[in-house]
């Protein structure tokens, strides 16, 4: 079912997954890549993707219209609201239009103390079309369990993806329930 629905999203979102997974992953660390291909502009990908609320799903507040992105070295992905705020990313490299790195230790990842690093590569293909790229390496300690968590992290980022290089900006809904955001979880548990 969930092959289905991904193919409908796909189809009904002109965006097309050239590669997705767990490059590998182990106690300590685990190598994630996802591809995708869109109809958008390089241009409109680049400014879709400096506003986290049209593409990202993920929220500590439960509302995603409470996140922004600062497009500059040590610029800040946040969540501000009234009672809390959280820091999703900080910009370690950007070249404005093509590629932006985050320290990125999304969700449970902070609170566990994981270096992640997550670039996201965006190109032409063909002559309007895009390509984009989310490449991430996490490392932790051996304690970490790291390999029990990258599937989970690659369905979020797979999810992201497609949002992202989405003509429309709507992600149909499948009526399957989506799984647990590990970000709330950290929320709740603060």
């Amino acid at each position: 079912m969930k092959k289905y629905i991904a193919a409908l999203i796909l189809t009904l979102t002109g965006a097309q997954i050239a590669g997705a997974g767990v490059i590998k992953s182990s106690p300590d660390h685990f190598t994630l890549k996802q591809e995708a291909t869109s109809e958008l502009s390089p241009e409109e990908l680049w400014d879709k993707l400096l506003e986290p609320s049209l593409w990202w799903h993920h929220s500590y507040s439960g509302d995603v219209q409470n996140m922004s992105l600062d497009p500059k070295i040590n610029g800040l992905w946040k969540e501000e609201w009234a009672d809390g705020s959280v820091i999703h990313g900080r910009i370690l490299y950007i070249s404005d239009g093509k590629q932006i790195r985050f320290d990125a230790p999304f969700g449970p990842l902070q609170a566990m103390a994981i270096t992640d690093v997550w670039t996201i590569t965006i190109a032409p293909d063909g002559e309007t079309g895009s390509i984009v790229t989310f490449d991430e390496v996490a490392n932790g300690s051996s304690e970490s369990g790291l390999d029990k968590l990258a599937d989970v992290v690659d369905q979020v980022k797979t999810e992201a993806i497609l949002r992202l290089v989405a003509n429309d900006g709507i992600l149909v809904e499948s009526g399957e329930e989506a799984p647990e955001d590990p970000s709330t979880e950290a929320a709740e548990e603060k």
